[in-house]
């Protein structure tokens, strides 16, 4: 295999191969990230087609971040059992199939259907639990800068292709889109299908970090029923925690804060005041760049600071960044203003959440354990393409909705200081395979 042959060039030259899986997973996420953001741009041209109004258009997305969720701890559970690599190309697969199809609809159940649904689950399987899985079996030592790479990357995925995307679509259509994210799609899965490895061992290289081998766990007895139990059985067991709660509870408002209003609804609210959308577009693309540094400098300061005290200042200046927006009367300075202030904290929330649930219920079942996390911040990425699609059908304003979320957030920093310090924390969980 490709890999094997590369593995044993960089051990030559002392590099570690998990940087290269860290390199294929940061384009996985990086590309389904894009196709998750694409319908932010095809609002508009759907009501034109076809006359459905945002709130219909807004409840296949809600659809979509939902199965995005709560794809998550089973997610990882698949590639405990069936392998990562093969997890992500099926995802490839759904993915591209829901696109494709969406070429064909006529009527709003089939857009439910098809991005609500398919993509929805498609998406759901290469999520953040991905990252998660990646930095703890490929790295010991920078497991926190690793999970910032890797947010980072999916993050800026959904923002930064949307400025090509929204050119695409209003210079050739929005089907001109769709093959454009087909495209991608396509590329990651042949970078994926060449370079991803489940597991050090299959390598038989250690862990970065690490000196010895680690063999694989065992097989999970119990076959297929098994497996799909696990994510319930973790669930009941951390749920007695309140380290878990609040975690659950940070991240759905995290969720509120970002996917489901700024990647869904902003190119549209920048409409109303009378912004186009390639220049609303690229002003989410300003965004990614900086998330993309942002989210890496939180993976850093993760391994060093105190990551309670991390979330406490992340969920504060988000709320007090989408609390400015509505007075930033939409000009140059005023959006230049909260593209970096808000890009920067987009989604630098998860390093130090990662940290938190590894440090406080085991490695082992971190993906599992983030992966309901991460169902929570879907959960209110969900409310918030909804509701915010909602306001600004019977209201006439979006901004109702980014008032919400900025008090939500400044909860959520309140929040997160409540949590006890690791030395005195709920011991680790743990749950037997």
């Amino acid at each position: 295999m490709v890999s094997t042959a590369l593995a044993s060039t960089l051990a030559r030259r002392n590099i570690h191969y998990g940087w290269v899986v860290v390199a294929t997973t940061f384009i996985t996420m990086l590309v389904t990230a894009g196709a998750m953001g694409a319908p932010g741009v095809l609002i508009k041209p759907l009501q034109d087609e076809f006359g459905w109004d945002t709130s219909q258009i807004s409840s296949a997305l809600a659809v979509r971040l939902v199965l995005f969720g709560l794809m998550g701890p089973f997610s990882a559970a698949f590639m405990n059992y069936f392998g990562v690599r093969k997890v992500i190309v099926f995802a490839m697969i759904l993915i591209s199939s829901g696109f494709v199809g969406s070429l064909f609809m006529t009527e709003i159940w089939q857009l439910l259907l098809l991005w609500g649904v398919v993509v929805g689950l498609g998406t759901g399987l290469t999520a953040m639990v991905l990252a998660a899985t990646i930095s703890a079996r490929w790295f010991t030592r920078h497991r926190g800068l690793v999970v910032g790479m890797l947010s980072a990357s999916s993050a800026t995925g959904q923002l930064v292709f949307l400025p090509l995307m929204a050119q695409l679509t209003e210079s050739y259509g929005w089907r001109a889109t769709v093959f454009f994210v087909c495209g991608m799609i396509l590329f990651a899965a042949l970078v994926v299908l060449a370079f991803m490895r489940d597991r050090p061992s299959d390598l038989n290289l250690p862990s970065f970090g690490e000196d010895r081998v680690t063999p694989p766990p065992p097989a999970q007895t119990g076959g297929l029923l098994a497996m799909l139990a696990t994510p319930i059985v973790v669930l009941r067991e951390v749920s007695k925690t309140s380290t878990f709660w609040i975690l659950f509870a940070t991240f759905f408002i995290c969720g509120l804060s970002t996917n489901g209003l700024i990647q869904t609804h902003f190119v549209t609210l920048c409409g109303d005041f009378g912004i186009l959308p390639v220049a609303a577009a690229s002003v989410l693309a300003v965004m990614g760049i900086f998330d993309f540094f942002g989210t890496i400098g939180s993976g850093w300061l993760s391994d060093r600071f105190d990551n309670r005290w991390l979330l406490f200042w992340y969920y504060g200046l988000r709320g007090l960044s989408l609390l400015f927006l509505p007075f930033s009367d939409f000009s140059f300075y005023g959006l230049s203003i909260f593209a970096v202030f808000y890009g920067l904290d987009w989604i630098a929330t998860v390093p130090p959440t990662v940290k938190l649930a590894a440090e406080r219920f085991g490695k082992e079942k971190v993906g599992i354990v983030f992966g309901w996390i991460f169902t929570g911040h879907q959960l209110g990425a969900a409310t918030a393409a909804y509701g915010a699609g909602l306001s600004r059908t019977e209201l006439q304003s979006y901004l109702p909705a980014f008032f919400i979320a900025g008090a939500f957030c400044l909860l959520a920093s309140i929040l997160a200081i409540t949590l006890k310090k690791a030395s005195s924390a709920t011991p680790a969980v743990s749950v037997a395979h």
